[in-house]
């Protein structure tokens, strides 16, 4: 079986608003599907496109509770967020970024196995790390 894949709130926005993805994002999300696998959104990618749409940095056809629940109607599942994942964040190996979503994400995916999908620079630069594997979209 293929790894799970977590889309990061940029890939989840590209995603859900039918932007293209680089080759090697496309492979990965195929070959889980393709295998069975799982697809997950981090419940702070609803928090973060909540933040994107409040400041008009981010137009979106829908409410961003509605945008949301389209994007798990489209097959993504739910991560957990649990209070042991959230510890997990504050406590990454390595060198994480500093932003409390991006390490919430970082957290998720290392506790899942899963691969981040994702164009944020310090998601790709904290997997270049090596303690979690990433893909650019």
């Amino acid at each position: 079986m293929a790894q799970p894949v977590l889309l990061d709130t940029c890939a989840a926005i590209w995603l859900a608003e039918g932007e293209v993805l680089a080759k090697p994002a496309i492979e990965v999300l195929r070959r889980a599907t393709e295998q069975g696998s799982t697809t997950y959104v981090s419940p702070i990618t609803a928090w973060e496109v909540g933040q994107l749409v409040a400041k008009s940095r981010l137009k979106i056809y829908a409410t961003p509770a509605r945008w949301f629940s389209e994007v798990l109607d489209r097959g993504a599942r739910l991560a957990d967020m649990s209070p042991d994942l959230l510890i997990a964040s504050s406590v990454l190996p390595g060198r994480p970024p500093r932003d409390p979503a991006d390490r919430i994400i970082l957290a998720t995916a290392r506790d899942l196995g899963a691969t981040i999908v994702t164009r944020d620079r310090t998601l790709l630069d904290y997997g270049r790390q090596g303690h979690v594997s990433v893909v650019r979209c």
